[in-house]
């Protein structure tokens, strides 16, 4: 029914086209639920003829997504300054190429930036759905950047304007950073001007002025400094962090061995993200960033720290500076300071090192691939719901949810953080990139316990020993400061964890939690956690010792758990997985023809599958949450079959419980045969590799921050809860799991959770990486629909931080 109506409407949208140039998504509602080819609907069958005729000789490129008949959407990555490059952009580029050609666009790209708009010529070619294969994993930008100081003119941006008409160009994604931004913004407003300009010229006619009328622009932040306001992340940023935590735990074995001190410069003009976050994920004694200058005097607090940390039998000590470091009175801190007053004061052999552009290159992170993706196909669909009267935009994130904010605000935000620096008002700086906690003092006694497999838990730890068994066994130990030195970057729960539930040793619990005087509990874990603290919060009526605060936090590498869009260790994982499919592609690069078939972790949960594919590039993803048949089975192997036509390697993801019956080595056997004289078949199963390694920067900092929630939170609990004496907290509200929903940490009482739970196959029954699935199948060339019922309505910029309440915390 759904299907009918919307090749109604499309026929509708043609008769009002010949008259009108634009027409906006929002005028049809129906449009509005979802993007699908035309081909998938039986009854366009009928229409398809005669729109083929209305349009020319050729493939049609009315879709049922697409409202802006005949649009032509140039897809270009444009760096102000070569500087300015980061890992991520190609998987930008791909997504918004292949999402654009998915609802009839034609794409363009445009070589080296805005020196190949203004150039023109072979600088501006049509994107095919090959052109951008085998790119993913592939650093820097495949289509070029370059300086361009003609554009910053009028004639250049008069040269720019007639090479689009020529083209009928009329919209715009661009990939940078708040200069190549802005420089576009600035090309759309004058754009009206400079085709009367060019038509007085004698260089465009009338007609090309009315079918070129509105540019339309649409923006996808490219930095590793992270110095947009408006978004917690730009594409580059994780792959830099990734650069950077490679280079620093690498320094931290030798400083180890000599007991020496390392002084590490990072990129960040203008903006400490790396350097603050870096700092943070590796344990840094001491960071310098230029938003926040040391007080005077800092010198010999500097001093007095490092020697405290020697004294305590720490061998070696890390600093970290951004390259725009500065104090209070704007005189430059570097790197060669900082050494030259260690030496000179305390006599420690100190080191600098400058990592530089070692930032900008290498392999994307499998976080920059989603993202990007996600940002690329946003920016597509921005494009085609824009209307005459629609600002220029640009695509944001914003916790876990992709946002359109205006163009301008978000660039006028950032420079205000510069000019307050510039002033001097280094706190306002501050306020404007976001807020930092303060933490109380309490004496209360707080019990840390991992349940589960281990998954970069450590970080998490550092702000009972073997889980509720070393708990209820009396295996409790008080954790100093110094105690958890250097664990941020350990993988593993140096703690120790084991999987057993409390059930049956509640009584015992209780009794060592009374022993040792347990006012509060924090449980760091995956679904054994979850379910353990729900043990726990029933049998308060029975175990007056139970009655504290309880809070968990979850980590596991399988993102399983109800209540948390995100858990502690899955990033690591998708990483694990993603640079593995890198190599095992790599494998094949001088053979034809070849699909490989891999197994992935997570129990009943799709998420690793998924989003490792999506990362990936995997042309199939079979996962428990999607049931499918052998007639799907079947569907895949001829599509799969008509894609080896060319000569790209492809991939097939699985989830390892994804189906009772179709086994990895099924799917093995059955891809071979039916490839038969097609392509073979390779199978791999990367099992507990995923839960190794050092954690991820993005693990480590989330683990951080979410911990520092938790303990936030139980402080405030404890403060309540104490009464005549003694800690009593027998509510609801007492016993929470802290996790990440949509755009905020939420506290949330494990008992409300239960309805969101499938606890036979342990997992959340709605999860949000779903909506993730069709995005996947359009970038892999499959026919198939897009909801975009959540697609993002233009926001504001918010110059105030939301306040955090009792249920939830802004990050």
């Amino acid at each position: 029914m759904f299907r009918a109506s919307f090749c109604f409407a499309v026929v509708l949208l043609w008769t009002s086209l010949w008259s009108c140039q634009h027409v906006p998504l929002s005028l049809c509602p129906s449009v509005s639920l979802s993007l699908c080819p035309l081909s998938l609907c039986p009854s366009a069958k009928r229409f398809s003829r005669r729109v083929h005729c209305l349009l020319f000789s050729g493939t049609p490129l009315v879709t049922l997504g697409l409202v802006h008949f005949l649009v032509n959407i140039c897809i270009y990555v444009f760096i102000y300054a070569p500087v300015c490059l980061c890992s991520g952009m190609n998987a930008a580029v791909r997504a918004a190429v292949r999402m654009g050609l998915y609802v009839g666009a034609k794409v363009y790209f445009i070589h080296e930036g805005y020196q190949g708009m203004v150039d023109g010529g072979n600088n501006i070619i049509e994107a095919t759905w090959e052109s951008v294969s085998s790119m993913l994993q592939v650093g820097g930008t495949v289509i070029g950047s370059a300086r361009c100081k003609e554009f910053r003119t009028h004639e250049g941006r008069l040269r720019a304007a007639l090479n689009l008409v020529q083209r009928e160009i009329t919209n715009i994604c661009v990939i940078g950073g708040d200069g190549s931004l802005t420089g576009a913004n600035l090309f759309r407003e004058e754009w009206s001007g400079l085709l009367q300009e060019l038509k007085q010229q004698g260089q465009i006619d009338d007609e090309a002025v009315r079918n070129n009328s509105i540019l339309h622009i649409v923006g996808m932040v490219g930095s590793i400094d992270n110095d947009f306001c408006g978004t917690d992340m730009t594409i580059g940023t994780d792959s830099a962090l990734h650069r950077i935590i490679e280079v620093v735990d690498a320094i931290m074995t030798t400083a180890q061995s000599h007991q020496r001190t390392f002084v590490l410069e990072v990129m960040g003009r203008h903006c400490g993200y790396l350097a603050l976050v870096s700092a943070l994920a590796c344990g840094a004694d001491w960071v310098f960033i230029p938003e926040m200058p040391p007080e005077d005097g800092w010198e010999d607090s500097m001093c007095q720290k490092l020697s405290e940390n020697r004294a305590d039998k720490k061998r070696l000590n890390i600093m970290i500076v951004a390259e725009g470091a500065i104090d209070r009175h704007n005189k430059a801190i570097t790197a060669d300071n900082i050494k030259e007053l260690v030496v000179s004061r305390l006599g420690f052999d100190t080191r600098v090192t400058i990592l530089g552009h070692v930032q900008r290159g290498g392999t994307p992170s499998a976080f920059d691939r989603i993202l990007a993706s996600r940002m690329g196909v946003e920016a597509v669909l921005a494009l085609l719901e824009a209307s005459a009267d629609t600002p220029a935009c640009v695509v944001s994130l914003v916790g876990n949810q992709a946002v359109r904010l205006p163009l301008m605000e978000c660039v006028q935000m950032t420079q205000e953080v510069q000019k307050a620096m510039d002033e001097k008002k280094f706190e306002e700086a501050v306020r404007l990139r976001g807020r930092y906690g303060v933490f109380s003092v309490t004496n209360f006694n707080v019990a840390v316990l991992n349940v589960g497999a281990p998954a970069g838990m450590n970080a998490a730890v550092r702000s009972a020993v073997d889980g509720f068994e070393g708990l209820y066994k009396g295996k409790i130990k008080e954790i100093t400061w110094g105690d958890v030195g250097g664990w941020t970057g350990q993988g593993g729960s140096l703690l120790g964890t084991k999987r057993t539930l409390p059930g049956k040793h509640l009584d015992k619990i209780a009794e060592q939690m009374k022993l040792h005087k347990i006012n509060a509990l924090m449980v760091i874990g995956g679904f054994e956690a979850y379910m353990g603290l729900l043990e726990l919060a029933k049998a308060r009526d029975a175990h007056e010792a139970l009655c504290v605060p309880m809070i968990m936090v979850p980590a596991t590498v399988s993102n399983n758990i109800p209540g948390s869009d995100l858990s502690i260790g899955s990033d690591t994982a998708l990483n694990a997985i993603t640079h593995t499919c890198d190599r095992i592609k790599q494998s094949a690069s001088g053979t034809k023809r070849r699909v490989f078939i891999i197994e992935t972790m997570g129990g009943y949960c799709g998420y690793l599958a998924t989003v490792g594919g999506l990362a990936a590039g995997a042309d199939s993803v079979y996962i428990y949450e999607e049931p499918f048949d052998i007639r799907d089975l079947q569907a895949n192997v001829e599509h799969l079959t008509e894609k080896m036509k060319t000569s790209i390697q492809r991939g097939i993801v699985l989830n390892e419980n994804c189906n009772e019956n179709f086994s990895t080595d099924f799917m093995y056997q059955l891809y071979s045969e039916e490839g038969r004289g097609v392509f073979d078949c390779r199978k791999n199963i990367l099992g507990h590799m995923q839960q190794g390694g050092a954690p991820s920067p993005f693990d480590r900092n989330f683990s951080t921050k979410i911990a520092a929630k938790a303990m936030q939170w139980i402080t405030r609990s404890l403060k309540e809860s104490f009464k005549g004496g003694r800690v009593f907290a027998n509510s609801e509200d007492t016993a929470c799991l802290l996790g990440m929903r949509r755009r905020a940490l939420v506290f949330q009482p494990v008992s409300h959770l239960q309805e969101e739970t499938d606890f036979v196959h342990r997992i959340p029954k709605e999860q949000w990486w779903l909506k993730l699935r069709p995005l996947m199948k359009i970038l892999a060339k499959y026919k198939t629909s897009y909801d975009v019922s959540d697609s993002g309505q233009l926001e504001h910029v918010s110059r105030v931080r939301p306040k955090e309440s009792h249920t939830s915390a802004a990050i």
